[in-house]
């Protein structure tokens, strides 16, 4: 997946080797902006991006390799997390490194920035929101009755303004058990709070139309934005009534289908209230990363969303998923659909996150 994180490491007291670089500004907490791009394939055998991420640390002299070995020691902090196939394009991770030392042949990376930020900073905690984007073919949105994909599609003014209609009313806090696992409807947690959540304009490519719809939220459940987006298609295409999107918040469990992740990106962090207070003190810079906009919209559309389009075209995992919409029944709960011999799921099944996960 094109992964990002924002997270922040100390080297506080980290001495650099003879030959290696000896910045003082290893010595504090540093916030570093890095873009990087890995497809997943499923397999454990494979290292991750942060696995790549930490190797290269250690061997521009950063952090010691027994640090590298066990993260917890140079107080490694992730600001969020995706899903196994969600994508990302914004990561703060703290410290400097010499991008000589990311092998390429595994993953596309460009180190964006670096900036110095307060003692004892902590990225999670910190970051307010994070916005996510996921990019889908606009024939998801077609009625029911046309062809599962109809690449002749195109988004219309009214169905787009249906498709923001339904969107905005995710905006505010709502019970989101329904939209994830492991929640039931009396935790607190299950609450979250959405700011904004919108369909752009569509934009065609290789002959598919295509959209983006962003949301920006405090924090989100696993799986809670790809089920967001799942409940609204399901009433543009007329399987579902929109009574349903106020009862999935109720106390009863409400059969929610799930889109698929491959559209899924982790776009942006936000330190909104850390920029008001320490942003502007003279000793330290806003983490808004503005001067870096040009590099990341050119990084989104040289590597992004073209492997996005491409998978899409080459799995048709859109279509597939499509397909499934009429078995779910959206009139009844989700264990009475289900049946009473179905399989109910496990609490560690799907255990990976759209999002923060609790």
């Amino acid at each position: 997946s094109v992964a990002a994180h924002t997270c922040n490491l100390s080297t506080s007291g980290q001495r650099n080797h003879p030959g290696q670089h000896g910045d003082p500004c290893l010595q504090n907490m540093k916030p570093v902006f890095v873009s990087f791009f890995q497809r997943n394939v499923g397999s454990s055998q494979f290292k991750t991006i942060e696995d790549d991420l930490v190797s290269a640390l250690v061997q521009s002299g950063c952090i010691p390799e027994n640090h590298g070995e066990d993260m917890r020691k140079m107080s490694f902090q992730r600001c969020a997390r995706t899903d196994k196939v969600a994508r990302a394009k914004w990561s703060c991770d703290a410290t400097w490194l010499c991008t000589s030392h990311l092998p390429l042949s595994s993953l596309i990376t460009s180190l964006l920035g670096l900036k110095r930020v307060t003692g004892g900073f902590n990225s999670k905690n910190r970051c307010d929101a994070r916005t996510y984007c996921y990019l889908l073919p606009t024939f998801a949105f077609a009625h029911k009755d046309r062809d599962v994909q109809d690449e002749t599609y195109r988004l219309g003014a009214e169905t787009l303004r249906q498709v923001n209609r339904l969107l905005a009313c995710y905006k505010g806090t709502h019970n989101f058990h329904n939209f994830t696992s492991q929640k039931g409807p009396q935790e607190p947690s299950a609450r979250r709070y959405i700011l904004e959540m919108y369909c752009e304009e569509p934009f065609v490519r290789e002959g598919l139309e295509f959209a983006v719809i962003r949301v920006k939220g405090q924090s989100f459940m696993m799986h809670q934005i790809r089920k967001m987006i799942g409940l609204v298609v399901a009433i543009v295409k007329g399987y579902a009534p929109e009574s349903v999107l106020e009862r999935s918040w109720g106390t009863e469990k409400v059969d929610v289908p799930k889109a698929p992740g491959l559209g899924l990106v982790l776009e942006r962090v936000h330190f909104e209230k850390y920029n008001q207070r320490f942003g502007n003190d003279g000793l330290h810079e806003p983490l808004d990363w503005v001067q870096e906009e040009g590099k990341v919209a050119a990084f989104k559309e040289e590597h992004i969303y073209p492997t996005i389009i491409s998978t899409e075209r080459d799995e048709r995992s859109m279509a597939q998923w499509l397909s499934t919409l009429p078995v779910h029944n959206f009139s009844a709960t989700a264990l009475t659909a289900a049946g009473t011999d179905a399989k109910v799921p496990s609490p560690l099944e799907g255990s990976e996150g759209d999002g923060d996960t609790d």
